[in-house]
């Protein structure tokens, strides 16, 4: 595991993974191109919420460069996680 995020289309996380590779959780992604926000939130059936704390760094496409990303908790008791400004974001 490499520690960085993946995002694309896929029907089971698993489809993002390489070799070798730990999903540390998952969810759902929209984009709100009035606000220029890439939206997280949910969990993956198999993997659970994403786990924070083992993430090293983000790695986006290039479309998304420029924009904020947020994962929302669906408790409302949980604090969003300010994704760009709380991991280093690279772009591809």
């Amino acid at each position: 595991m490499d520690g960085r995020i993946r995002l694309g289309m896929v029907v089971r996380h698993v489809e993002l993974m390489r070799r070798g590779d730990e999903c540390i959780g998952g969810g759902y992604y929209e984009v709100d191109y009035a606000s220029n926000r890439l939206l997280l939130s949910g969990i993956s059936t198999d993997f659970g919420i994403p786990r924070w704390h083992l993430v090293d760094a983000i790695a986006l496409p290039k479309a998304y460069r420029g924009m904020s990303v947020v994962y929302r908790y669906d408790d409302p008791h949980e604090e969003d996680v300010a994704v760009t400004a709380d991991f280093p974001i690279t772009y591809y």
